[in-house]
């Protein structure tokens, strides 16, 4: 009888910090090994920088995992090993990239920037102890936001857009930090009205529209920064917002309805754009007529010579190394880095990237899915979204898919700033995450309160 009376022994939630460790290693040591066969491929020996770049991913990795391990235990340990993973391989492309450019060699300051992402990694995990104290700043977000989307308007246009600040060589693009404090304000409004939307205001078909008291400030935001964006011609991240923001909407509310207004009015605004605006316009006559300019006898254009890269790769790649998109000219590094991947890793290398992106958008989610608090909740799905909006645009953009935008691929891409923004976004899904399991365990009894 008194064994019978004795509670069972609670199990532990299991914290699986071994696992990303694993992975961790798994993810430097391919890194290494495509470095290692860059240099095989153009000089027939090792890279001289081999081990420093192995040794510089590896302590990175290596103290973003203890900051995780120290802070964030009970996080998903399948997010850090993947942005390790997918930065290390954009550092092999850039790096592969900078052999037949010699006068533009991008990989030791991307490098630099990757060290600035990884050290705001860490300082979110750290310092950010819980999640939903983002939620008191969201209008200070907004603000910022609105500051760093308006600034670029007083510099000048590059490459037809204005969406750089270049100070004496030194430039960053605020739009991308931008996106992060957005999603935060439309995070935490939508959070805290979220039954004012779903349930308040008229019904038109199977809608139900919000009152203007309460959807009015958020569109007003939304509006605002879109325009500011329309203005300089950045409008890759005037298509990422307008999605973010019917993605949040939609999951606040759970209206179907908002999708396909969503898709609607981003089809007008895509038609109006491009036939009023000769720089869109421009980029949607190249991809109507991707071989135009070589029928014209001008030569292939970026899009042509990115589409024939993909072509050259077939199903298994030319190799690292031993590909020709460097030919796609000056964004090969930025816009069209896809193109090399597409290439030299063919299109089982091509879909593994992708599945990494599909991977990490997914374990967003499911942080999202299983966080108490309806603007955590909002939060990671936003952020997750953003992810998976801006891989989409930008590969519909070089693949053919739809008209280029002008954006820069997560991790791959040359650019500090999508870089560091990237790493602030997976250091956020981190803290959700974390917040999720361990309320869960607590839920459950299994963790200490």
């Amino acid at each position: 009888m008194a064994q019978a009376d004795t509670p069972a022994p609670v199990a532990r939630l299991p914290r699986r910090r071994g696992i990303e460790l694993a992975l961790i290693v798994v993810a430097v040591l391919l890194s290494v090994f495509g470095y290692c066969n860059v240099g095989l491929a153009q000089h027939g020996t090792l890279p001289p920088g081999a081990a420093g770049y192995g040794a510089g991913l590896g302590v990175l990795a290596l103290l973003a995992h203890l900051a995780v391990r120290l802070r964030a235990p009970w996080a998903d340990p399948l997010l850090l090993p993947i942005g390790v993973l997918l930065n290390g391989l954009g550092l092999v492309l850039i790096y592969r990239l900078d052999l037949e450019t010699p006068g533009d060699r991008a990989a030791p300051t991307q490098l630099v920037w990757s060290t600035l992402g990884v050290g705001l990694f860490i300082v979110v995990v750290l310092l950010l102890r819980d999640h939903r104290v983002l939620q008191r700043y969201a209008y200070v977000c907004v603000a910022a936001a609105l500051v760093l989307l308006t600034v670029p308007i007083f510099f000048p246009a590059v490459n037809g857009a204005r969406i750089w600040i270049r100070i004496e060589g030194f430039s960053i693009q605020p739009g991308e930090f931008a996106k992060v404090l957005l999603a935060v304000f439309f995070a935490a409004y939508l959070a805290a009205n979220r039954s004012a939307l779903a349930y308040a205001g008229r019904r038109v078909w199977r809608l139900q529209l919000p009152t203007g008291r309460v959807l009015g400030p958020i569109l007003a935001v939304w509006l605002v920064s879109v325009g500011v964006l329309v203005l300089e011609r950045d409008l890759g991240t005037s298509l990422l917002f307008f999605g973010l923001f019917v993605v949040l909407l939609y999951v606040a509310t759970g209206r179907t309805g908002w999708i396909a207004v969503g898709l609607v009015l981003a089809s007008l605004g895509a038609v109006a754009v491009g036939w009023l605006e000769p720089h869109v316009h421009s980029r949607v006559e190249d991809w109507l007529h991707p071989f135009a300019s070589i029928e014209a006898g001008r030569g292939p254009n970026q899009l042509a010579q990115s589409l024939f890269a993909f072509a050259a790769g077939g199903v298994t790649g030319t190799g690292l190394g031993l590909g020709h998109s460097v030919l796609i000219g000056f964004a090969v590094k930025s816009d069209f880095i896809l193109a090399t991947a597409g290439e030299e890793l063919g299109f089982l290398g091509l879909t593994a990237v992708f599945l990494l992106y599909a991977l990490l958008v997914e374990r967003g989610y499911r942080a999202g899915l299983a966080a108490r608090d309806p603007f955590g909740r909002l939060l990671a799905v936003g952020l997750s979204s953003i992810v998976a909006l801006q891989v989409f645009v930008i590969a519909g953009g070089v693949t053919g898919l739809i008209p280029l935008t002008g954006m820069a691929m997560p991790f791959l891409a040359q650019g500090g700033s999508s870089v560091v923004t990237n790493w602030a976004i997976v250091a956020l899904l981190i803290r959700v995450s974390h917040a999720a399991r361990s309320q869960a365990g607590r839920a459950d009894g299994r963790v200490a309160p």
